[in-house]
């Protein structure tokens, strides 16, 4: 056989490859979809009636920022670590809003026990449906935009796409669910997103591997 020939049964039934979107796209294209989904829950369950009043704090502004701030970092990440050309140390990139966000929780926590001489600790099961409820759709939708890493670093990336989800969740959760004492915030919101991660961490990468067999049959 030629090598002309050769070459061109081949190659004849080659397809393109399509090219993986830059890092940046793909995020802002997850964290619209994130804060639209998000912000249609917003929209039907009707914001907390003390919302002008909370914004006017300081703390309260910072805190609601940081979290934002950690979700957007973490999508960016992700996305950073589904490319096998870029360096793990991406993964860091969400640590300081999240530390500065969680500081600012604990501070708040600190503050409430100064001036009442007690912490609040009661029970709000609806934090907790909040954010899983729409956190784990979300990482669903990250797993499948980086299923293309289930063979690089699976288990970092779903962390991070958890962590994004359940910290966009946990802003739109603010907006709407009056919780007033810090140590609440902490340990429901907090707690709610690092389950949200933790499950991602854990199912994320089984979770890939799958999408990309189904993809591929």
């Amino acid at each position: 056989m030629r090598t002309d020939d050769l070459i061109s049964q081949l190659s004849g039934d080659l397809k393109p490859v399509r090219r993986i979107a830059a890092p940046w796209r793909s995020a802002a294209g997850w964290l619209g979809l994130a804060l639209l989904v998000v912000g249609a829950a917003v929209a039907i369950t009707g914001l907390r009636h003390d919302l002008p009043t909370r914004l006017m704090l300081p703390e309260e502004r910072v805190n609601l920022a940081a979290a934002l701030l950690t979700g957007i970092a973490a999508a960016f990440a992700a996305f950073q670590l589904a490319l096998p050309d870029r360096s793990p140390r991406w993964a860091l990139l969400p640590l300081p809003f999240a530390a500065f966000w969680v500081s600012g929780l604990g501070w708040g926590c600190l503050r409430d026990f100064m001036e009442q001489g007690t912490l609040q600790l009661g029970v709000s099961m609806a934090c907790m449906r909040f954010i899983l409820g729409f956190g784990i759709p979300l990482t669903a939708a990250m797993l499948w935009m980086t299923r293309h890493a289930a063979a690089i670093r699976p288990a970092p990336v779903a962390a991070l796409g958890g962590l994004a989800a359940a910290a966009v969740a946990s802003v739109g959760l603010t907006l709407v669910h009056h919780l007033d004492a810090a140590a609440m915030v902490l340990v429901w919101h907090g707690g709610s997103v690092a389950l949200v991660t933790l499950l991602a961490w854990l199912v994320g990468p089984r979770a890939m591997r799958g999408a990309v067999s189904a993809r591929a049959s």
